[in-house]
């Protein structure tokens, strides 16, 4: 399954959740998909989606936010995970779209193949962790993980597909990548 597909079915099942997209192309290929209020496209800083993820949940306890994350942005800051694990938001879904590979940099292979982020996810203390690597499995985990208690963590595997398209940028500038996240915070 490619990103975009994955995304294609992930994205109509956030109903008004906040999105903290990890940086290059699940940025990019969530905005030309679906640019809507309540995203935050993480321009650059490698790793810090599911940092600002979990300040969000801690600060907005009534919302669900959800981070869309990389297995390279993951991997790059994995103390994270623990530190969700730890604080426990019961309004926090982080996703992994698995590619096995930095894919904004070149397509460089991560060790996401050898190390089982899912399982390092269950280890830190989310509450609920599912794995999905079959395109028609994806729908109903991705369902269940959204309406778990969270921390809830879903894998999903994905091919890397970087080079087969052009994806276009993100155009809006950075205040207004933060105005368009801020606008449904306040409300």
């Amino acid at each position: 399954m490619k990103l975009a597909d994955a995304l294609g079915v992930v994205i109509p099942l956030l109903h008004d959740a906040l999105v903290v997209h990890a940086n290059g192309f699940i940025s990019r290929e969530s905005f030309n998909l679906d640019d809507r209020p309540g995203n935050f496209y993480m321009i650059g800083s490698m790793g810090l989606a599911s940092s600002i993820g979990l300040g969000l949940a801690l600060n907005r306890p009534e919302r669900r936010i959800v981070v869309f994350d990389g297995d390279g942005n993951v991997l790059m800051n994995m103390g994270s995970l623990a530190l969700i694990g730890a604080t426990r938001p019961p309004n926090l879904v982080h996703i992994v779209f698995d590619n096995e590979a930095y894919g904004s940099t070149g397509n460089q292979r991560t060790i996401s193949g050898q190390v089982a982020l899912d399982d390092i996810a269950r280890s830190s203390g989310y509450r609920h962790v599912d794995r999905v690597e079959a395109p028609d499995d994806l729908r109903a985990a991705a369902g269940e993980v959204l309406g778990q208690a969270g921390p809830a963590f879903l894998l999903v595997k994905i091919e890397p597909d970087w080079q087969e398209r052009k994806i276009g940028r993100i155009s809006h500038e950075p205040p207004q990548i933060v105005q368009h996240l801020m606008e449904p915070v306040r409300k």
